[in-house]
């Protein structure tokens, strides 16, 4: 039996080969599917299985594109009343590639749907040696299960028994597969690794050690990080069959006039992509601003409108490319053209541009310490409210990012607004929200609360800190075991 990881960074998300000698399954696959391909022809064998834990909700999944690529069989829960052709998978279920056997556990709580597939390798034994726990189970975390609010405590209900009545009935030593790792959004906050085991999480996992069924869904039920705007788009999505990506629009290049011109239809948007200070010294006005080297599709799939066309400005062709498929990702299939040239272009042909004054954290000592008139200014940190609990700058207000496209209407679009996050990212996206609304006087710190700490001027943010830590910190008692020996 051969096991390859593929992990998608940014949005976190893991997928896995897995092989006997001629054929093999791919679990959980992303939307572009080359990478499968090619992994299966290096290994020499065929794919014949495509196997889905759950109807994701942070990313598009790859399963049509997948199966129409190499004839495989989609395998999906059955209570996903998944609309594609695929075979429909309960509880007792068994899959066979040649020695290898998978048996499907029901194991719902993070999706009313979701499923886990424990795998024996009956050529050295017939004991579990790993599962592929998708949302359920991740290192050193478990999964949300508040993505669908009206059922969230029916679901962590269900989760408790997920993990505590099947997956913790595996011996120790069975190997913990999950779909997502340290950065995803479907948990709280998990570990960096991408696999562990039942044992060590047995021990480790901080959720797991809340055994007690009403405290563990009140610690799922409170408190959790917000759910972004794709998810329930993307669960729908999957069940439904995502359009295949040959069918998407081609990317398109445009001219400066012809760029211009297309952006005066009402069902178009502009996206700018390059960094935060590029945008800042200059870019279209109106437009909204995703810098992609930070997370990119998460904020994207967020706050962008779904129904819109998109256009982007992006440093080069191939950064415009590399956009549009992070943006199909998330189920963002509308992205049709690019500004050639990027910014020199558009500025060369004497077209109008806009921007966001950029400010040290120096500037913005000097403001928050009284060197300049405090009053003249509005702080808004754009930052989520666990990271704005653990350490903020006085006087500063808490609008995260996202919520800045309803909530700008609690700030005055005449005062002189600063706006700031972790490193600058975040709160240029902010900003370019604000501009879009009137809002004229407005300021980017760049490097953020990184930067404001690192020049001294307040303690490092202990959620930044450490970001692939757990964040039950006050219910966490490691336990004290010694190596080699058993209870």
């Amino acid at each position: 039996m051969l096991l390859k990881h593929f992990f998608m960074e940014k949005i976190a998300h893991s997928s896995y080969l897995l092989a006997g000698s001629n054929a093999c399954a791919i679990v959980d696959p992303r939307r572009d599917v080359d990478l499968y391909i090619e992994a299966a022809n290096q290994q020499g064998v065929e794919i014949t299985h495509i196997l889905e834990t759950h109807l994701h909700a942070d990313f598009i999944s790859g399963h049509l594109d997948l199966a129409a690529r190499t004839g495989a069989k989609i395998y999906a829960p059955r209570s996903g009343n998944c609309s594609f052709d695929h075979e429909a998978l309960s509880a007792g279920d068994e899959i066979e590639i040649e020695n290898i056997l998978i048996k499907v556990l029901e194991t719902p709580g993070h999706t009313p749907e979701h499923i886990s597939y424990v795998v024996m390798d009956r050529s050295r034994g017939d004991q579990p040696a790993g599962v592929f726990s998708g949302d359920t189970l991740f290192v050193g975390d478990v999964g949300r299960p508040d993505l669908f609010p009206d059922i969230a405590i029916e679901l962590a209900g269900k989760l408790h028994h997920s993990l505590h009545h099947q997956l913790l009935k595996l011996p120790d030593f069975c190997e913990v597969w999950p779909c997502h790792g340290a950065g995803s959004l479907c948990g709280r906050a998990m570990g960096a690794k991408w696999r562990s085991t039942i044992g060590y999480e047995r021990l480790y996992n901080s959720a797991l050690r809340i055994t007690d069924r009403d405290e563990f869904i009140k610690s799922l039920t409170r408190g959790m990080p917000p759910t972004p705007d794709h998810f329930s788009r993307c669960s729908d999505i999957n069940r439904q069959g995502p359009a295949r990506v040959v069918e998407l629009p081609v990317l398109a290049r445009m001219s400066p006039a012809g760029f211009r011109e297309a952006m005066k239809s009402k069902d178009v948007i502009v996206l700018d992509v390059r960094s935060y200070e590029g945008f800042g010294s200059h870019h279209i006005p109106g437009a909204w601003h995703i810098d992609i080297s930070g997370n990119f599709p998460t904020f994207a799939g967020w706050v962008l409108p779904p129904d819109k066309r998109i256009l982007l400005v992006a440093a080069t062709a191939e950064e415009a490319h590399k956009a549009n498929i992070w943006a199909r990702r998330v189920g963002l299939d509308r992205v049709f053209g690019y500004l050639d040239k990027s910014m020199f272009g558009w500025a060369t042909s004497g077209f109008q541009t806009s921007d966001v004054r950029q400010i040290s954290a120096e500037t913005l000592h000097n403001i928050a310490c009284g060197k300049h008139e405090r009053d003249e200014i509005v702080l808004v940190d754009v930052r989520s409210a666990l990271e704005f609990n653990d350490n903020h700058i006085e006087g500063a207000l808490n609008i995260p990012a996202p919520e800045m496209r309803t909530r700008f209407r609690e700030l005055h679009p005449d005062k002189h607004t600063v706006l700031i996050c972790s490193t600058g990212h975040r709160s240029s996206l902010a900003s370019s929200i604000l501009k879009r609304q009137g809002f004229h006087d407005v300021a980017n710190v760049a490097g953020g609360m990184t930067g404001y700490s690192a020049a001294g001027y307040t303690k490092s943010c202990k959620v930044c800190a450490n970001p692939h830590g757990s964040r039950f910190y006050d219910s966490f008692v490691p336990v004290q075991r010694q190596w080699g020996k058993s209870e």
